[in-house]
Parts: structure tokens; sequence; C-alpha cells
């Protein structure tokens, strides 16, 4: 069985059953909802005691289980076609670059983490239409800069 197999079964069981996201995460629990549901859709892996619960609900085989708690490959061919996934993908592209420039003013040259990174969607109601609220908090990491003497920075800190 491939790892997108796998994906398939337990997106079917899924519909057999009727079974929402929300319900699937608070039996599994342990770790966010997006964590939870990246690992069954085959984008994350799930800790032993996580994939086990994963396991019992939905009745999968001891190598099932094993798939689930593997590093994946991850990712997607880009751009991405989905419509919703692609408007992410936009705005990346369009706002990236003001992005890029208001972080590093305020922290200096490095990074934001998507791995010591938290991110949490919500329904904002609003009388023109429900919106999306997406917030993402991920750890600084600032360059390193190799070789470094004579007073020069070790990291990438914002400099004052």
């Amino acid at each position: 069985m491939k790892r997108a197999d796998l994906t398939e079964k337990l997106l079917d069981i899924k519909r057999e059953k009727g079974w929402t996201w929300k319900f699937i995460t608070d039996e599994i629990g342990g770790v966010s909802p997006i964590i939870i549901v990246g690992a069954l859709l085959g984008q994350m892996k799930l800790v032993k005691p996580l994939a086990a619960a994963a396991a019992k609900l939905f009745g999968l085989t001891e190598t099932e289980e094993r798939m689930l708690n593997e590093t994946p490959y991850r990712g997607t061919p880009m751009p991405p076609t989905d419509p919703l996934i692609y408007r992410f993908y936009e705005m990346v592209m369009v706002n990236g670059p003001a992005w890029k420039a208001l972080i590093e003013e305020e922290f200096g040259d490095g990074i934001m983490s998507a791995i010591d990174f938290n991110i949490e969607i919500e329904r904002e109601p609003n009388p023109k239409g429900d919106r999306v609220k997406i917030s993402m908090s991920g750890k600084f990491l600032p360059f390193k800069y190799y070789g470094n003497s004579q007073g020069i920075p070790e990291y990438g800190f914002k400099e004052t």
C-alpha cells in the first residue's frame, strides 16, 4: 500500500461514517486539528500515541498505523491548481515581498519558521459574508553569518 492509498481509505471511511473533521480531530486529540487533518491527508506524521488513536478510530491495520507515524514526502506541485490553495499561493506571491521587508525591518536578517509554528483558523461573522480568519505565529530564525570575526555579529538579528 502507498501512502496515497491510505489517504483515500481514510477519506472513504470518513464519507461512509458521515464524520466531520471536527469529530475526527476531537476523537484523536493531542495536537492542533491542522496537524491531525494534515497527517490524515498525507502531509504530516502523527506521533505514535496519536497514530494509535487514529488507527483505533478508523479500524486500521498495524501496518497502516505505522504509515501514519512515518515522515511523509510533503508538498504538492507548484503552482497549485485547487482554487482555495491557489489563493494562498497568490497571497504569498503578491504580498510576500512586503511581508519579507516588514519582518526583516522588525527582526533582522532571517526567516519565520514553518516548523516551530502555530496556526489557527476561525470563522469571523460579518454581515457582508463570513470571513476566514487565519492567525500564524512562527519562531524567528536569524541567519547565521559563518566565519564571522572581528566584531561581526554571528547572527542576523536586527542591528541597532
